[in-house]
């Protein structure tokens, strides 16, 4: 049974950049579409990006104005968001969640598997 874990989060400054991973057990990764979500404090989570299985389509919402990157690591049975440009505004909690035959690459329930979320600072 797939299991997800994120990794990577922490403080950054204005401007600069973390990598998050999303690294799975339990089951092979490159199968599932991945999505990363985020909640910031007060707010409702919001859908940061989605890479489909077979790497075939990606999205980002847009507010991230191109600034981030989304990889799949086969190797390690992972995919990497790497957050650049970083803004006070993506101060959240970001969560990896992960879907087998994904149709509706944007509706939350389509992801069956999720991790429990890394907190990512962005302050002076």
């Amino acid at each position: 049974q797939l299991q997800l874990v994120e990794s990577g989060g922490g403080l950054a400054q204005p401007g600069g950049s973390l990598t998050l991973s999303c690294v799975a057990s339990g089951d092979t990764l490159e199968h599932y579409t991945v999505a990363w979500f985020r909640q910031a404090p007060g707010k409702e989570r919001v859908q940061v990006s989605y890479l489909s299985d077979g790497d075939l389509t990606q999205y980002f919402a847009p507010f991230v104005e191109g600034r981030w990157i989304l990889s799949r690591d086969n190797a390690k049975n992972s995919v990497n968001l790497q957050m650049n440009s970083l803004k006070p505004e993506d101060t959240a909690v970001y969560t990896c969640a992960a879907g087998r035959q994904v149709e509706a690459f944007l509706r939350v329930s389509e992801y069956k598997v999720w991790g429990q979320g890394a907190q990512v600072t962005v302050s002076s």
